[in-house]
């Protein structure tokens, strides 16, 4: 080794008290990691929430992800979103004249009509929950 050439350490800890690692191409990357967070199954809601998260509410993503609590608002919203689409389908299918006599006298309008209560009801918990 040569006078001139500086041993650097593979470890050091900042003026910011933040430690960091020598990377191969002789820079220091902080030593970051991410809380260890909820581990929930996502459904399609929750899919749809990150999605819409990751792309128009970059902030507010960043903050759960750093927080390590998106997985659980993501299962939260998931979990709000599947309960609203039923209660809200419930109350449709009032309005609409969905019986159980109606499926059992005329099945293809029963599925007819009730495919319109679940897409009506899954556009406005959308519109409520998930795009906010």
């Amino acid at each position: 080794m040569m006078d001139n050439e500086k041993v650097l350490e593979k470890h050091i800890i900042g003026e910011n008290g933040i430690s960091y690692t020598l990377g191969e191409d002789g820079l220091y990357y902080p030593d970051l990691k991410l809380l260890e967070g909820t581990h929930y199954e996502i459904g399609k809601y929750g899919l749809m929430r990150w999605e819409y998260l990751k792309n128009y509410r970059r902030g507010e993503y960043i903050k759960l992800l750093m927080e390590g609590k998106l997985n659980e608002h993501l299962h939260e919203v998931d979990e709000e979103c599947h309960e609203r689409v039923e209660l809200i389908m419930e109350q449709m299918k009032v309005g609409a004249g969905i019986t159980e006599e109606l499926k059992a006298t005329d099945q293809m309008k029963w599925v007819g009509l009730m495919n319109n209560v679940k897409s009506a009801a899954e556009e406005i918990v959308l519109r409520e929950i998930v795009y906010i």
